[in-house]
């Protein structure tokens, strides 16, 4: 698809300053760490994990993006056999698209192989706008073979994929950044979509709460399959981001890398 990548990286900077500017003016929650080596840290994932994918792209169909095309000119998929309008067919496809992330994150905190490259996400002490960008590379490498996937058995066309993926980043960063909203407006928004304050419970240090609220864009699946906590027991003033038995390491990029192949 023309100017895929042109259009995704521009409405990613465009939304990744307006989190940081807003959690500079309206911060929910006082940081414990400096900023400047969690974000170096957080940012060098992100870095390692695009040149993964782009190295993936190597031997695979450009990704998702790449496999819808692939699969609309091999006939390959439910949608290249149906004719239903598109509208609904972009519709459809986020809907299932989003179910499968939430089933996929709700699956790496089950299976302890996967917990383990998982909680280096949850190992951030501060949660803002990094968090949602601060993943292990074999994790990302994973998750998108999961995609490539899913959009063959799909075959959505190339530009439902773009819209999903758009959706998919913008929300996960909304969520994780540390933006005061107020309450009145929270309630509003997460009867649709995953808030800032209903996806911090989910990175609580308590077992319970951080085994809740699995969404990263529509809030509706943990409130239709029982996975849905509403606050943390502490409140958000006094709740603690991260995992119990971590220190400073986590700022580490090495560390971090790491984290997967130490002891639980």
């Amino acid at each position: 698809m023309e100017n895929e990548l042109t259009l995704r990286l521009t409405v990613f900077l465009g939304l990744f300053l307006l989190f940081a500017i807003a959690e500079a003016l309206a911060p929910r929650k006082p940081r414990s760490q400096p900023r400047v080596r969690r974000w170096l840290t957080n940012v060098s994932l992100t870095v390692l994990n695009t040149l993964l994918l782009r190295a993936l792209a190597f031997g695979l169909p450009l990704l998702a993006v790449g496999a819808a095309i692939d699969a609309g000119a091999q006939g390959w998929g439910l949608f290249n056999a149906l004719e239903w309008p598109s509208w609904i067919e972009i519709v459809v496809v986020i809907l299932f698209l989003d179910f499968a992330i939430w089933a996929q994150h709700l699956i790496t905190h089950k299976i302890p192989l996967l917990w383990r490259l998982h909680r280096v996400h949850h190992a951030d002490r501060d949660m803002d706008v990094t968090t949602a960008i601060r993943f292990h590379p074999i994790e990302i490498g994973l998750s998108m073979l999961l995609k490539i996937g899913l959009v063959y058995l799909l075959g959505p066309a190339a530009v439902a994929v773009v819209l999903f993926e758009i959706l998919l980043n913008g929300t996960a960063m909304f969520n994780h950044a540390n933006i005061r909203l107020p309450l009145a407006v929270d309630r509003i928004l997460r009867l649709i979509l995953v808030t800032p304050d209903m996806h911090r419970v989910h990175h609580s240090v308590h077992q319970d709460e951080h085994d809740s609220n699995y969404g990263f864009s529509l809030s509706i699946w943990d409130r239709m399959l029982g996975t849905y906590v509403a606050q943390p027991k502490g409140g958000h003033d006094d709740m603690t981001v991260g995992l119990r038995w971590q220190d400073d390491k986590p700022n580490r990029l090495g560390w971090s890398l790491r984290l997967p192949f130490g002891k639980l």
